[in-house]
């Protein structure tokens, strides 16, 4: 099957991406023999393999900001008229196999057989690594919204905070390409959550711009994205992949607002704009909000440090769009003053507010009303703005040749020319040459929209997904963070018609309560408080109180056997690796190290962790139900007999473990 562009794309990102983990690795290195060693000879050969490695890696990051400057593969191929928009590239990860640490974990946590969950687990493999490659549309998007829904569910069943998994998750910046490596999984799941966001924005520049329907793809695209970053900045705090900081989400949400507000005006312009006074001034304030949607961006991009992490290309985009959008803005208020003079049955009162709303202060102190009826003023000011839109779109060319990258979208530099030549020519019709001295000067264009592009919150992220390793048994229980004993094999027998203890089962599984310390189960190790796991062969770990009891009521005098687990003391101190992305559910707020070798930190111990609610919850739902309390009968083997058996009130096993707590 043919690689597309953007598969090419990703394709060449990762290569250049391991070339500099390559190249970091030898800099590090080199910097830790150049701290050991006291030998002049050895410093000064080292220095220069510094020298070398750092002008590698300089080289390296060139490279990849070209590739994040190729926005022309993430464009719709049909499009030839319309200025190109900004995508984000997805971030790249390493392959993973959870085959072994998994097996391992559930053979010695959850004390069964690990081989028999290999298809569970090769089931999780391949939706991770159909994430790494999702196709841009809807499908790509469930593809990641339905791994990052199974995170919370797989963080509870295998990650334990008191013991290290040893699964590695490795993610690349995906604007410097520095790897991040870490066993904590906050950092798959915002790094996740950060690619649905990428791919809307993907989604957004691939549609068809020169139809409605295409636009209206593109206004929700973006909008989503915005949202999606929106969610993960307020979600995750102190990411050790700068292309997930604060800061830069920040800039990355403004880009994508301004490029749903770029599309939320072509939208209007599509059908046309009629050459008539009150259009054009809404027109005019129109195209000056996306000018100033655009300087907000560039403004946020030129700041330290994200201007030293964020492609040229990209600020310089957003500084050439500013100026084009501006200049728009000037060339419609000069048409609606120029092309309109006023009539005695239009309505004066009517133009006179709309003009003076299109200024914080009248040109050159004059009134709105002198200037729509006085032809020679409106022709003066008129060309005031057209003059402004000729040296606008003047700049924007000239900041347009700067950038190697831009000079190679073509479209982008013919709509820049054609818009600029327009400008220039409407001035030169209303020049006269005996006007030698004309020094008005046109203020600034009150921006104005009607249709504001906001955040939208994408429900397609919120997946209900079945648990792979549903058979281990209720998450409210069997999850990482409670430890229990192996698997114990109890004889029931009967004692005077009666097993010797009460059951409790809702929510499941069902628990030994009431138990008789005198009866024969009690004798062969059955305690109060444990969970049956197994009646015979059949694995109730599912099953509620009137099930298991359906497997029960017909023992005979031979019993039966059945398994059962006890739950252990789980209060034992949180510890944490120092390897950590911060996860605003409670964790410690303290930035991780980039590790570039998998060696384990040491926390400090006895943190103190408080348990807050996740805002990343999605697809897990803990259904509470009121708990229900039933005695077994006494052996009738004519029937079923009354319960004869009280049953104290005891906690709901769900509290021991909430899956919507991390």
């Amino acid at each position: 099957m043919p690689l597309t562009g953007r598969s090419k794309l990703q394709n060449e990102r990762a290569s250049i991406n391991q070339q500099i983990i390559r190249q970091m690795r030898m800099r590090a290195g080199a910097e830790n023999l150049l701290r050991a060693t006291s030998n002049n000879k050895v410093c000064e050969m080292v220095g220069l393999e510094l020298s070398y490695i750092n002008s590698n890696l300089q080289l390296l990051m060139e490279q990849l900001e070209g590739l994040n400057s190729s926005v022309d593969v993430y464009q719709n191929i049909q499009e030839t008229s319309s200025i190109p928009l900004i995508p984000l590239g997805l971030k790249e990860t390493k392959e993973m196999d959870f085959s072994v640490s998994f097996k391992d974990f559930i053979l010695e946590h959850y004390s069964e057989d690990g081989s028999s969950f290999e298809e569970e687990i090769a089931d999780l493999m391949d939706l991770r690594q159909a994430c790494r490659t999702p196709s841009r549309n809807d499908a790509g998007i469930e593809t990641l919204a339905k791994y990052f829904s199974h995170m919370p569910l797989l963080e509870s069943r295998f990650f334990s905070a008191s013991r290290p998994m040893g699964v590695f998750f490795t993610w690349y910046d995906s604007f410097t390409g520095v790897p991040v490596c870490q066993q904590n999984p906050s950092l798959e799941k915002a790094s996740i959550l950060f690619n649905i966001g990428a791919l809307y924005t993907q989604i957004g520049t691939r549609s068809n711009r020169q139809t409605a329907a295409g636009l209206q793809v593109a206004i929700a695209a973006f909008q989503k994205a915005a949202g999606v970053l929106h969610h993960l900045k307020e979600t995750f705090t102190h990411t050790p992949s700068y292309d997930m900081s604060p800061s830069m989400l920040s800039m990355l949400i403004k880009l994508m607002l301004a490029q749903a507000q770029e599309c939320l005006f072509e939208k209007i312009a599509l059908s046309g704009i009629r050459n008539e006074f009150f259009s054009l001034l809404k027109m005019a304030q129109e195209a000056a909000k996306v000018g100033d949607t655009y300087d907000q961006v560039h403004q946020s991009m030129i700041q330290t440090p994200i201007k030293d992490n964020v492609p040229f290309f990209w600020s310089t985009m957003a500084q050439v769009k500013t100026n084009h959008y501006r200049s728009l803005a000037h060339y419609f208020l000069a048409t609606a003053l120029l092309d309109h003079q006023l009539r005695p049955s239009d309505d004066e009162d009517q133009q006179e507010k709309a003009l003076s709303q299109a200024y914080d202060a009248m040109p050159d102190g004059r009134s709105a009303l002198d200037i729509l009826r006085k032809r020679e003023e409106r022709r003066r000011v008129g060309k005031a703005h057209l003059r402004r839109a000729v040296m606008g779109h003047e700049q924007g060319l000239r900041i347009h040749g700067l950038c190697r990258h831009l000079r190679k979208l073509d479209v982008l530099q013919d709509i820049l020319q054609a818009s600029h030549k327009r400008s220039l020519a409407k001035f030169n019709d209303n020049d006269r040459e005996d006007e030698f001295t004309d020094y008005l000067e046109a203020p600034d264009i009150i921006s104005k929209t009607e249709h504001k592009a906001e955040m939208e919150s994408p429900m397609s992220t919120k997946v209900k997904v079945t648990d792979f390793f549903r058979r281990l048994g209720p998450l409210s229980v069997f999850s990482a963070k409670l430890r229990w004993t192996a698997p114990r094999t109890v004889r029931l027998r009967l004692e005077d018609r009666d097993l010797g203890f009460t059951l409790r089962g809702d929510p499941v599984p069902v628990q030994v309560t009431s138990l008789d310390p005198l009866c024969p189960a009690a004798v062969d190790g059955l305690k109060d408080g444990d969970y049956i796991v197994a009646v015979g062969d059949a694995d109730c770990k599912w099953m509620v109180v009137s099930e298991v009891m359906r497997l029960l009521k017909n023992v005979d005098e031979d019993g039966i056997d059945i398994r059962v687990v006890s739950l252990m003391d789980s209060g034992l101190p949180m510890v944490r690796s120092a390897l950590c992305a911060t996860y605003c559910g409670g964790i410690p707020k303290t930035y991780s190290m980039i590790c570039l070798a998998f060696d384990d930190d040491k926390s400090p111990k006895g943190r103190k962790v408080t348990k807050k609610g996740s805002f990343l919850s999605w697809g897990v739902k803990n259904h509470l139900k009121s708990s229900s309390t039933l005695s077994l009968p006494t052996a009738d083997y004519s029937g079923t007999l009354p319960w004869n058996k009280p049953c104290p009130t005891f906690p709901s096993s769900s509290s021991y473990n909430d899956p919507a707590l991390y």
